[in-house]
C-alpha cells in the first residue's frame, strides 16, 4: 500500500471548516455542508438537520467568546475525514475544554454528515 501525502478534496473541505469554525464565520462554515446536511452524535441523536437548524445551533457556540478548536489528529480514509480535537469553551459552570472525535462524510464536494462524540469537561 502506497501512503498518499497529497491532500485529498474531503481533507481539504474539513480543513476549511475548522478554520471557519475558529473564525466563527457562519456563511463560511454553513458553505462546507449540504443543505440538507446532519449533525449527530456517536450514538445517532440528531443534534441538527439542514442548514437552518446548523445555523441556529453554530450562532450560540460562536456566541461564546473564548471558542476554538486544536486539530490533534486526523485521519483519512476516501469520503470519511476523522478528526481528534480539543475545544475550548464557555460552558455554564465556566471555562474549560473538552477533547472531541468529529467524523465527517463528504459527498460532491460537501460534508453531508458530521458526528461528534466529546470527551470529559476540564474546567480551568
Amino acid at each position: 500500500m502506497t501512503h498518499l501525502t497529497q491532500q485529498t478534496e474531503a481533507e481539504l473541505l474539513v480543513q476549511k471548516q475548522l478554520e471557519a469554525y475558529n473564525n466563527k464565520d457562519i456563511k463560511a462554515w454553513l458553505d462546507c455542508y449540504h443543505s440538507d446536511a446532519v449533525q449527530l452524535d456517536f450514538h445517532g441523536f440528531v443534534l441538527a438537520s439542514g442548514h437552518d437548524q446548523m445555523r441556529q445551533r453554530i450562532s450560540v457556540r460562536f456566541a461564546e467568546p473564548d471558542l476554538k478548536a486544536t486539530l490533534l489528529k486526523r485521519m483519512v480514509m476516501g469520503e470519511w475525514v476523522i478528526d481528534h480535537e480539543v475545544i475550548q469553551r464557555n460552558f455554564p459552570e465556566g471555562r474549560g475544554q473538552m477533547e472531541m472525535l468529529c467524523s465527517y462524510q463528504v459527498k460532491q464536494g460537501l460534508i453531508v454528515k458530521a458526528l461528534f462524540q466529546a470527551g470529559e469537561v476540564v474546567l480551568f
